[in-house]
């Protein structure tokens, strides 16, 4: 840290800090995601949709990940508000946090179990709360596209081309592969989809949380180069 004060600027080191927890927030759902479902019994990759692990005796374990992980990407959503300073920023962010507040809300209200699994609870009824999971399952995919979408827009107008290919590629095999999840449902076809669309959403999320980190102004003031070539970017942030 220099050793000036006035030459390190706090705000944006909270900006690339909170931009960081978007790289981080799709691999640590996904890892222990997996490990969750390789160690429950009777839980099949090729079958169950990862939502299923929240229920049952150990399902607290899958809840606790997706609450974990909605708080890195609402942390994120801030950092990407505090980037952008301009209305693309602004639906970008927000759209993101929507997505983060639908992951905490569906680990909130929980899936219904299927025929296979968990085998304690086969059998049971859809109950509302089954439904609010699906919905908020399709609000936050949608989301998600739509954020991936005006992400394309706003590299667009920066003429970054291969940002622009990321937002879009991003954003369509999101909505496909969440469609095609639901359309599909318990069955591997659909539960391939559904893992598709996830995977696109979190690489989105982190390559594009690593493209603002070097958007945002560098925290040492003398390692600046230059000021951000987008307008609307932010310059020194207040905390």
């Amino acid at each position: 840290m220099p050793s000036d004060k006035q030459e390190f600027d706090r705000g944006a080191a909270v900006t690339r800090s909170l931009l960081g927890w978007g790289v981080v927030a799709g691999p640590f759902y996904v890892v222990v995601g997996l490990v969750l479902a390789l160690t429950r019994p009777g839980f099949d990759l090729t079958r169950d949709a990862l939502s299923l692990l929240m229920l049952g005796e150990h399902g607290w374990m899958q809840q606790s990940t997706a609450i974990v992980t909605a708080v890195m990407v609402l942390a994120a959503a801030y950092g990407v508000l505090r980037t952008i300073r301009s209305g693309r920023g602004l639906a970008i962010g927000s759209l993101t946090a929507v997505y983060g507040i639908c992951l905490g809300l569906s680990s909130v209200f929980l899936p219904a179990p299927t025929k296979q699994f968990p085998p304690e609870q086969s059998g049971e009824t859809v109950a509302a709360g089954g439904i609010l999971h699906l919905v908020f399952g399709g609000v936050g995919f949608a989301a998600l596209a739509a954020a991936a979408f005006s992400y394309a827009r706003w590299a667009a107008s920066r003429g970054e081309s291969r940002h622009v290919q990321l937002g879009a590629w991003c954003g369509s095999i999101i909505l496909v592969g969440f469609v095609g999840g639901a359309a599909l449902s318990q069955s591997p076809a659909g539960v391939a989809a559904l893992w598709i669309a996830v995977l696109a959403g979190w690489l989105w999320l982190a390559l594009a949380s690593a493209h603002l980190y070097t958007v945002a102004p560098h925290p040492v003031i003398s390692e600046r180069q230059q000021p951000p070539s987008d307008p609307s970017a932010s310059g020194n942030i207040s905390t």
